[in-house]
């Protein structure tokens, strides 16, 4: 196994190269200082000159708001880019693993969206996403699309480490209370990926810690966790306007593997926290 990561600056990418090192499986890191993934002719050269056995596709535009202003660039990154590594892995006939989103759903209704749940993204972020998901299924076989949501790592920014922040200087916060979904940790998600490599069963999967919650509940057991004392209230989504619409309902149902609950993905995700 020869394994390609994009976007190892990420979240995700950071901690996939963590769990690959850990298992010693050949792998090489790259970000857009290596490799500009919208360059067709660069992407073509660094992969056929790699032979990867597996590319791992964690790069992406994930600044939601702004992408409603910079559509091109969102384009760009998770369209266009999406499919110039597709289209290069088949070459040199790699297994794919795309990461995408609960975005690509619009978040009606309660009940959990399953793979086959047609997407109907509700914002610019979630409809390039849907696009990379399509440009995945029309350039390789060898695919594996694994849809994520709300996570959080050690290397980055998002929701767990701004919370903290503002804990420093606040001593209330009010919190999105009817937007539900699974908070995902990942390092937990780089196991998942790691395992499902050897799988070859190709397709659609939905990877998130086990679970579901409000923003609001998420905070509220941040700071339990983390033994901040914090009020924390309740509000709706129509109270904290956004650039960018959220679907409010990000329940996703999982494939068949199954990942520890979010509140301990989160527990010993502060404890690394705090020993970093």
């Amino acid at each position: 196994m020869k394994v390609l990561v994009t976007g190892v600056n990420g979240q995700l990418g950071f901690d996939v190269i963590r769990v690959l090192n850990e298992f010693n499986i050949e792998n090489r890191g790259i970000d857009i200082q290596e490799l500009d993934i919208t360059n067709e002719d660069a992407v073509e050269s660094y992969i056929t000159e790699y032979k990867p056995t597996h590319i791992i596709h964690c790069a992406a535009y994930t600044a939601v708001d702004r992408a409603e202003d910079d559509k091109e660039t969102c384009y760009k990154v998770n369209v266009l880019g999406t499919r110039f590594l597709a289209q290069s892995a088949k070459k040199v006939d790699a297994e794919f693993v795309y990461i995408s989103t609960d975005y690509v759903f619009d978040g009606n209704g309660i009940e959990p969206f399953n793979v086959d749940s047609k997407p109907n993204p509700i914002n610019y972020y979630g409809e390039t996403k849907h696009l990379g998901e399509l440009e995945v299924l029309n350039n390789i076989n060898k695919y594996y699309i694994i849809r994520i949501s709300w996570v959080f790592g050690i290397n980055g920014n998002n929701f767990v480490k701004t919370m903290l922040k503002l804990a420093e200087t606040r001593n209330e916060l009010n919190v999105v209370s009817d937007q539900i979904g699974s908070p995902t940790y990942t390092f937990d998600l780089a196991f998942y990926i790691k395992d499902i490599l050897s799988t070859k069963k190709y397709g659609i999967y939905h990877a998130t810690n086990e679970g579901f919650c409000s923003w609001y509940e998420f905070a509220v057991e941040i700071f339990k966790t983390a033994n901040v004392n914090m009020k924390v209230n309740p509000i709706l989504t129509e109270q904290y306007p956004t650039r960018a619409r959220r679907p409010k309902n990000s329940r996703m149902e999982k494939n068949n593997i199954k990942m520890r609950t979010w509140q301990e993905a989160l527990y010993h995700y502060i404890k690394e926290l705090k020993n970093d």
